[in-house]
């Protein structure tokens, strides 16, 4: 079962996978950072100048906080106000990653164009045969 494992491990497309898992992680820090310092306080500005990520609707009465971490400590919020940073971050990672995508395969586009195509192969002999009487019948 070890060895089983050794192999499964060591296999191109398992190592492939994992740096794929760990450059995504990273990647999507990046954009985490994006939404939530820079366009997040943006769009925050056009919608009175508070953190997106602090608005919330109370579901107690006991709920009076102004930020959503005091707020989740009094009691239950719904906190729509993350919801939407999740979802914008979301959207964007996926944006990106399609221009990725879309730039890879223009990039093989490209890459398969520039192959000379193959020469053709000669016809088989009886195909040869006919296209010459053909040819010689038509002269006449």
């Amino acid at each position: 079962m070890l060895k089983e494992f050794q192999e499964f491990i060591s296999r191109g497309n398992v190592m492939d996978l994992a740096v794929g898992v760990i450059i995504g992680a990273a990647f999507g820090k990046i954009v985490d950072s994006l939404v939530n310092d820079i366009i997040m306080p943006i769009i925050g500005a056009l919608f009175g100048g508070l953190d997106f990520n602090n608005y919330y609707l109370p579901l107690s009465s006991a709920v009076n906080a102004p930020t959503l971490a005091a707020a989740k400590a009094q009691g239950a919020v719904f906190a729509y106000g993350s919801f939407i940073t999740v979802v914008l971050n979301f959207i964007i990672l996926a944006f990106i990653i399609f221009l990725m995508v879309k730039m890879v395969n223009n990039l093989r586009r490209r890459l398969e164009g520039e192959k000379p195509a193959p020469a053709p192969s000669a016809p088989p002999a009886d195909v040869a045969l006919l296209t010459e009487i053909r040819d010689l019948l038509a002269k006449k």
